[in-house]
């Protein structure tokens, strides 16, 4: 096994030898050393006499090699020799060496591996070894001669004598230039390498000689002159000479270097990778109006009002001053009541037992029995409209003055007049029916809400101090609560513990009107400022949704009672009428889906539809525009 050991060794050795030795007696004699300790010298090296052997010119570029490659037969064999520096040709039997020696085969041909091994030890086990000679003492002991050499290259480093091998600075390679050329390998390095911004290329309004339509005219040339220079779509005035030897020197040439240097430092250096979203995705998925039905679509009635509730219209002031009432399947008006002034707001009253409406008439505040319904519930408003008027302090009535009707108003309907100091612009009714609340804007009282209760014919002022010009108000259907509205603000009142519950912030400039949901957890606000604002009462006190559907200021908001629509009645002469599902799961948000855009109205003096409401049990809604129209879609 030795044997054949030893003799693989010996044929790998002569073969490389002669591959490497050159066919001349040119032989270098520097032995087994790493040729890089030659790379600074001009020789290589030294031959059997002393010489020094010198480097081989070569002056081959890549051309020459990729050239060299192409046409010469023997390149793929050729190789070259470090200890000499030439090229050296390999033989087909050395070629046939390499093949073997990288196929793990032995370099001999006539070598046989598997020939039967000489036993040089005898398998039988002896009493005697083959040699009995002990060990050196040197070869336990640290050896002295080398501790003397290796404190003798001690001391010359540290005397300076033997100095470390020279360490390459790569500090070059740390920097660079940001925008070289483009396929630089160092700039290959970089992911997110962002070339120069380009400079744009000169056009023809750059030129010496530009054609006529580039050149300015004076009305251009001064309109340039007072632009900004940012504004400007060019930096110069074309100009035009005869030759170019009459160009003068560029008078912006530092400028329009400092700004490519500018350009340059505030190039962005991180690319910023865009994510591709298909837009429809971003789009909620809602469900389609046909499913969402029934909801008002198509106009049936038409008749001239200022402001309206269910089943009642009222023809303005300025006409006749009356209020009439329409009985709505038949659209036949059913009874004229004369007011002698301007109506400025109504509200029918929500109790179903009992048949009364309040009517806002400059100052005056009437409750008409129509009596339009059937005998028990006339009979039921007249027992709430003859209770007795009770004697109040007079801090707590104010300047209120409830007074009788008689004569002539009696017999028309008109029961009770509620005297107040200003005028009235906006009537709200409990959902009970006995409580009557009045607003009267003005900044500088705190007399801008009365709530009135009929039964005992008792006024009084909720609030000591002005929170701002009041909009309008409501009452909560269900909780004792009190909607106030201001400019900016919705404030919530307890009326039991009398005081601040909430304060709703609208996010708009001017609220303009308010309705509040059936179950009485969302609210609705209409601004001037063309929006509308949905708030959840259990969610935040800033708008759940804000819907900006309109063109112009939105004049009234309404819900309908039993259905999951809302609607709102703006400038632009349009209603538009929203699904807005409620659910009992508070974790889930309500559904608000715009349904159907009404439009009939016409725009006059800027205004368009004033007021709208709701059909109490059927999907119909009534609104009237400052055309002095009322209209009903179904």
């Amino acid at each position: 096994m030795f044997l054949s050991l030893f003799s693989k060794i010996l044929c790998h050795r002569q073969l490389l030898f002669d591959v490497l030795v050159v066919l001349q007696d040119i032989r270098n004699t520097v032995g087994n050393i790493p040729m890089e300790w030659y790379k600074d010298f001009p020789h290589i090296g030294y031959d059997l006499d002393g010489k020094k052997i010198y480097r081989p010119i070569r002056n081959k570029d890549e051309l020459d090699e990729f050239l060299d490659k192409m046409e010469n037969p023997d390149y793929w064999r050729t190789v070259n020799d470090k200890q000499t520096g030439s090229d050296i040709i390999l033989s087909d039997e050395q070629v046939e060496l390499v093949n073997r020696l990288q196929r793990g085969q032995f370099g001999d041909v006539n070598f046989n591996e598997y020939q039967p091994s000489v036993e040089f030890f005898s398998s039988n086990v002896m009493m005697h070894p083959v040699t009995n000679r002990p060990a050196d003492k040197r070869s336990f002991i640290p050896s002295l001669i080398e501790k003397e050499k290796v404190s003798k290259l001690v001391h010359a480093i540290k005397m300076g004598w033997i100095k470390p091998r020279r360490v390459e600075d790569d500090s070059r390679g740390r920097y660079y230039d940001l925008w070289a050329s483009e396929d630089s390998s160092i700039l290959a390095k970089h992911r997110m390498h962002l070339p120069a911004p380009k400079i744009p290329l000169p056009g023809h309004q750059e030129s010496y000689n530009p054609p006529p339509e580039y050149l300015f005219t004076e009305e251009e040339r001064a309109l340039w002159e007072q632009q900004d220079p940012s504004d400007r779509k060019l930096p110069f005035v074309p100009m035009k000479f005869s030759s170019l030897r009459q160009v003068p020197a560029f008078p912006r040439f530092i400028h329009e270097r400092f700004e490519r240097c500018l350009d340059l430092y505030l190039c962005p250096r991180q690319r910023k990778m865009r994510v591709n979203v298909n837009p429809e995705d971003l789009i909620p998925k809602l469900p389609k109006p046909k499913d969402l039905q029934p909801f008002p679509t198509t106009q049936s009635l038409s008749s001239g009002v200022r402001s309206l509730t269910v089943c009642v219209c009222v023809r303005p002031g300025s006409d006749d001053g009356s209020v009439r009432f329409w009985e709505v399947c038949s659209s036949r008006c059913m009874r004229t009541v004369q007011v002698g002034g301007a109506v400025k707001n109504v509200a029918w009253n929500p109790n179903p037992s009992v048949c009364l409406l309040a009517v806002a008439l400059d100052s005056v505040v009437l409750i008409l029995s129509p009596s339009l319904a059937d005998r028990q519930v006339v009979l039921s408003s007249e027992r709430l409209l003859l209770g007795q008027q009770e004697a109040e302090p007079a801090e707590e009535v104010g300047p209120i003055t409830w007074i009788e009707a008689e004569g002539e108003e009696r017999n028309q309907g008109i029961h009770l007049k509620i005297q107040h100091p200003k005028a009235v612009h906006q009537v709200a009714w409990h959902a009970k029916g006995d409580y009557l609340a009045s607003v009267m804007p003005d900044h500088s009282s705190h007399l801008q809400v009365f709530i009135h209760q009929v039964s005992r014919r008792r006024s009084q002022n909720p609030f000591r101090k002005n929170k701002g010009l009041v909009q309008c108000v409501s009452f909560h259907p269900v909780r004792p609560y009190f909607f106030v509205a201001t400019q900016r603000s919705v404030r919530i009142y307890n009326l039991v513990k009398q005081e601040m519950t909430k304060k709703l912030q609208a996010n708009s400039k001017w609220i303009s009107s308010m309705a509040v949901h059936p179950g009485g957890d969302h609210v609705i606000c209409g601004s001037y400022d063309c929006r509308l604002s949905w708030f959840d009462l259990d969610l935040s006190t800033k708008p759940y949704k804000m819907l900006r559907h309109h063109k112009k200021a939105v004049r009234g908001v309404a819900y309908h009672r039993v259905y999951p629509l809302f609607a709102s009645a703006s400038d632009d002469g349009s209603v538009i009428v929203c699904h807005g599902t409620v659910y009992n799961d508070l974790l889930q948000n309500p559904l608000i889906v715009p349904v159907k855009v009404l439009r009939g109205h016409v725009i006059t003096n800027d205004l368009g539809v004033l007021d709208l409401t709701f059909h109490p049990t059927q999907p119909w809604v009534f609104s009237s525009g400052a055309d002095a129209t009322i209209r009903l879609f179904t």
